[in-house]
């Protein structure tokens, strides 16, 4: 694991700089202490510039903190006019200026403290080493504060691109949790389309024939009826088995061939179920998706072929494939609603099933013939 250099915050340097300033003002009320006099009036300039680079370090207001910039010039100046060694002051300004203006008017800031100071010293007839004393200070003062500057502005962008990395990845967080909703409420609905709705539908319609036989053909009715009670004690069966695992309950200690057939016998139509071919090895997704797929087709078959339609389905196994073809006599559909805006659940709900296992989906219908095929390339290898 790479250790890297400590990294300081904006807020770290900023308190580094506060320090300092203090550190320079306390000095220059150190020295008044070694010099000719005026040590009472530079300890009074001195606690006020304190005082107010206090109050000035507390305020947001971009005007205030302007207005007690130029009150702690004016406290510098009258340490310079009072003789006090206002040099270090002026250093903790110089750096204030360059960390908290822009760069031209800091600089002008700077040159213009400077000559002022240079001519105080003229004034009092100092020699020229007083004179290089405010320029030197000024010039190492210029590329300390420079150095500061690019630290505090580097702190700042990175302190600005880590927020922006947590932002984006909390909207992704976001993005991903909303996703992966959508996607299990899609799932749930296929589930209760091709199990609990599909079992009520299934009833209605045994129900409503039963009622209509119940005088003339009371055995007939007889049998609808018991037909349509087992078909609610297996819809309650999916319901809790979905509640449960979610896994269609036909398949329940069974293989895929003969929850077809349960699946078909329970169908109003006329069904005919077929299987061809050696039953081979198929991931339990697959199974699931193909009972699945049966009941929802074959609920199309008794909604919308119409009375006295007929249905075919067939499994069949190959050496690479496994296929589910559901075939019916019906009175077909325009398969171009397909492709267009128009729901249908039914079809939609197998698309995605099919699409979702990586297999092949096609639907043929013309008057008198509807046939729905799938088939999943085999072995095949599901991580969902």
């Amino acid at each position: 694991m790479r250790v890297g250099y400590p990294q300081p915050s904006a807020a770290q340097l900023r308190l580094g700089l506060h320090g300092l300033v203090a550190a320079l003002a306390v000095v220059v009320w150190l020295r008044a202490f070694t010099g000719e006099g005026g040590a009472a009036s530079t300890s009074l300039l001195v606690v006020l510039f304190l005082v107010v680079y206090a109050v000035r370090s507390r305020v947001t207001s971009a005007v205030l903190r302007l207005t007690l910039l130029l009150g702690l010039v004016a406290v510098w100046a009258g340490l310079v006019f009072v003789g006090a060694d206002a040099a270090y002051v002026s250093l903790g300004l110089f750096l204030v200026f360059l960390t908290e203006l822009a760069l031209v008017p800091a600089l002008l800031a700077i040159v213009t403290m400077t000559a002022c100071d240079v001519a105080v010293r003229l004034v009092d007839g100092g020699g020229a080493e007083e004179f290089l004393a405010p320029a030197l200070g000024a010039g190492v003062s210029v590329m300390f504060g420079l150095g500061y500057r690019v630290l505090f502005d580097a702190t700042n962008s990175q302190r600005t691109l880590i927020e922006e990395l947590q932002r984006t990845r909390a909207e992704l967080v976001e993005s991903e949790r909303a996703a992966g909703q959508a996607g299990e409420r899609q799932r749930l609905a296929r589930e209760i389309h091709d199990t609990v709705a599909q079992g009520l539908s299934s009833i209605q319609l045994l129900l409503h024939a039963a009622e209509a036989e119940a005088q003339a053909q009371p055995e007939q009715a007889r049998r609808r009826v018991v037909l349509a009670r087992e078909t609610a004690a297996t819809s309650l069966r999916e319901a809790r088995r979905m509640v449960a695992e979610l896994s269609p309950a036909d398949l329940a200690d069974s293989s895929l061939g003969a929850a077809l057939g349960r699946v078909c016998d329970r169908a109003v139509p006329d069904v005919r179920y077929l299987c061809h071919g050696d039953p081979a090895q198929v991931p339990m997704p697959v199974e699931a998706a193909l009972v699945r797929i049966a009941q929802s087709a074959l609920a199309n078959v008794e909604q919308h072929a119409g009375p006295g339609a007929r249905a075919v389905v067939t499994l069949s196994w190959s050496d690479d494939r496994v296929s589910l073809d559901v075939v019916d006599d019906g009175q077909g559909f325009d398969t171009s609603v397909l492709e267009s805006s128009t729901p249908t659940f039914g079809l939609d709900t197998i698309q995605s099933r099919v699409a979702d296992l990586g297999g092949d989906f096609t639907v043929e219908s013309e008057p008198g013939r509807t046939a729905l095929a799938v088939s999943f390339r085999l072995p095949l290898e599901v991580t969902k």
